[in-house]
């Protein structure tokens, strides 16, 4: 079962049309709009409504012409001798509620012909036929509803088969026992006018309601009203004007809904996909304005989008410089070791011992250069890399005296001022000795004698400051400081890498590196969130 299910999934997914999603957004719509018609064909609410309308008409005229027959009927008390109803009483009031319902009802046969009667109707039965005659033929003028009168026995005395018996039928039963029934029964003469009356039930059926006439507390008779329902499709033809005016209403809330649609998450998508392509394809664009019919969170992607290429533009922008500062400082130390070779290779014997180890000597040292390049960029690659740590939390305290303790010499003083009470800081505390140190080291090779690492708290940030008491750093280079291959000392062998390192270091973990302009040497601050 779950192999056939499995190929039959695959067979749906080759053959499934690429759709966009307005149109599948259109399709949602348009069924969610057809839903009332379909539920008011197909469920056939709207056509029992039409028959249960039938059957309200029927009882209230059956109401009417009972109470009616009952007052005129041989041998009824007088109105006045009659008791006063009082509006008051709880039971007053008696509601008949309609009791068909078109999609359980059964549907009993055609009415049959009356059957012959041994006895004739009873006297006061015809006499009030006679009397309710010309009432019962106006009635049917104005409602179409066929009228039937029979006495207590069931035997008609006014209607089609007159003489005849009819307490064989079940609601004609029921109405003798003093209770009103309303049943359908099937259309004999019926005839199909049109291929839509397939979809209506109601169409080849008809109502017939009894009510008993009760005079003085006895059944005397029973009323037999029948009429055919509005069918479905001559109800929705005669409600025409109403029926377009609300799929015209609807139509156009669909449009505004589809048009919003349009507005609010496709176009918006087609457009964030077109510049997605464009960022793809290399093109220099800008990314798209978010728009302001965009929906909130198309908006939140739109903002994201920006973002990302925000930071992929940066990030080139870093390869791109950091390609070519890495090939200027590749080349000048492969330059001198290759030049050096081919003196070498072309004076060798006529040189003297001496400047063959010159020259020798500058080899040692460009390949020295070059080691120092490659250790620094391995460390600033897994600066870049680095990434935090949950839970980690260390004592910068801890790890400011451990540097100071590391790096003091009696010609370098290093010295650790730190308040009392600094919380512990959400980052190792091998990172923060590595970040100090370079730090310190920059002071040292700058040619600083003091250096003091000192601390505060903001707010929920913690700052070490490591001054010194060294030359300082010039205006021009203050910008420059944390470059890659940025420094001042490359005659002493500095790489320019110490401090990039240093800030990949703290940005990784949600803090920062950066100088601080001072009156007198140097400063630069360390910053890291509170644990």
């Amino acid at each position: 079962m779950i192999a056939a299910l499995t190929v039959l999934k695959d067979r749906i997914k080759r053959r499934w049309p690429a759709l966009r999603l307005r149109s599948i957004l259109l399709a949602v719509l348009l069924f969610a709009a057809c839903m009332p018609a379909i539920g008011g064909v197909f469920l056939r609410s709207y056509e029992n409504t039409l028959v249960r309308q039938t059957e309200a008409e029927l009882t209230a005229q059956g109401a009417a012409l009972a109470a009616t027959a009952a007052a005129l009927w041989p041998g009824a008390p007088a109105t006045s001798a009659l008791p006063e109803p009082d509006p008051e009483d709880p039971d007053y009031y008696r509601p008949e509620k309609p009791s068909i319902d078109l999609s359980a009802a059964r549907i009993l046969p055609e009415r049959p012909s009356p059957a012959p009667s041994a006895a004739p109707p009873s006297g006061d039965a015809t006499a009030a036929a006679a009397r309710l005659d010309h009432i019962f033929a106006d009635t049917t003028r104005s409602t179409l509803a066929a009228i039937v009168l029979t006495d207590s026995q069931g035997r008609v005395v006014r209607g089609l088969g007159t003489g005849g018996d009819l307490s064989a039928l079940p609601e004609v039963r029921q109405a003798l026992a003093g209770r009103s029934d309303t049943v359908l029964r099937r259309i004999g003469q019926y005839r199909q006018r049109s291929v839509w009356e397939l979809f209506s039930r109601a169409s080849a059926v008809r109502l017939h309601h009894a009510r008993p006439v009760v005079v003085d507390g006895r059944t005397v008779g029973v009323l037999l009203l029948s009429r055919s329902p509005r069918g479905l499709f001559k109800g929705l033809h005669e409600d025409r004007g109403k029926l377009l005016l609300g799929a015209g209403v609807i139509l156009l809330v669909l449009f505004g809904l589809a048009g919003l649609v349009s507005r609010g998450v496709t176009r918006p998508i087609e457009q964030l996909s077109a510049a997605t392509r464009a960022m793809a394809g290399g093109r220099g664009e800008a990314p798209p304005e978010t728009p302001r019919t965009a929906a909130v969170e198309i908006q939140a992607l739109y903002d994201d989008f920006r973002a990302m290429a925000e930071a992929i533009d940066k990030r080139s922008r870093y390869l791109r410089d950091f390609a070519a500062a890495l090939s200027h400082e590749f080349k000048t130390p492969l330059a001198g070791v290759r030049g050096a070779i081919e003196l070498l290779q072309d004076h060798y014997p006529t040189m003297s011992q001496a400047e063959r180890e010159r020259f020798l000597a500058n080899i040692a040292a460009d390949n020295a250069r070059l080691s120092a390049l490659v250790g620094r960029l391995l460390e600033l690659a897994r600066a870049d890399m680095a990434t935090p740590e949950a839970g980690v939390a260390a004592a910068p305290l801890a790890a400011a005296k451990a540097v100071a303790a590391a790096l003091s010499t009696p010609a370098f003083a290093v010295t650790a001022e730190l308040p009392e009470g600094l919380p512990p800081v959400a980052a190792p505390l091998a990172m923060i000795e590595t970040v100090l140190t370079v730090l310190v080291e920059n002071s040292r090779q700058a040619g600083a004698g003091k250096v003091t690492i000192g601390a505060r708290q903001d707010g929920r940030t913690v700052v070490l400051e490591v001054a010194d008491d060294g030359p300082g750093v010039a205006n021009a280079d203050a910008a420059r400081l944390f470059e890659p291959f940025f420094t001042t000392r490359r005659a002493q062998g500095g790489t320019g890498l110490g401090l990039s390192i240093a800030r990949s270091l703290a940005r990784a973990h949600g803090g920062d590196a950066a100088y601080v302009a001072g009156p007198e040497g140097a400063r630069f601050a360390l910053s890291l969130p509170a644990a």
